[in-house]
């Protein structure tokens, strides 16, 4: 089974499970008000869930494919050292290191941070547009999660906004 196929079923799997907790567990401790509103916190992941696990499938079963022969641009395991790992990887640490800063830092710093670092492991070099760029994108969503959605998100590092 090709690369691509065996992710799917990772994937598969791993959908299957949040689907299994977005059906049968989220809505457990609903206090009784909630139950008759249409849409419950549990929907998105509901539909998220069948999105994937239908997308999972698509590519496990081949659809996406005309032929199984591989072509020149799919990823061959047997070739996986030729890949870049190495930006992968950093990429996949500079994601953790992002999760884990995003609440002593705040957002605005941690986002910028991670936009700025990963566009550097990508290859870009021109700090004085990318800086600009990366503050203007998460000011941007900064201000659509706090003001718009109403979802309270510290934009600065804990020291600076309570005290201590």
């Amino acid at each position: 089974m090709a690369l691509d196929r065996w992710i799917a079923l990772i994937i598969l799997m791993i959908c299957l499970a949040y689907g299994y907790a977005a059906f049968f567990t989220m809505d457990a401790a609903l206090p009784p008000f909630m139950k008759r509103n249409p849409v419950w916190p549990s929907t998105f992941p509901k539909v998220l869930s069948v999105m994937a696990v239908l997308a999972a499938l698509f590519v496990l079963l081949g659809f996406e494919k005309g032929a199984d022969d591989p072509k020149p641009m799919d990823i061959n395991y047997r070739r996986l050292t030729e890949y870049k790992l190495g930006q992968a990887l950093a990429l996949l640490g500079l994601m953790a290191a992002y999760a884990l800063l995003l609440r002593p830092a705040g957002f605005l710093p941690a986002t910028v941070g991670f936009l700025t670092a990963g566009a550097w492991v990508l290859g870009e070099r021109k700090l004085h547009i990318l800086l600009p760029v990366t503050a203007g994108a998460a000011g941007v969503v900064w201000y659509l999660v706090q003001q718009v959605l109403g979802i309270f998100l510290s934009p600065w590092p804990a020291f600076l906004t309570n005290g201590g």
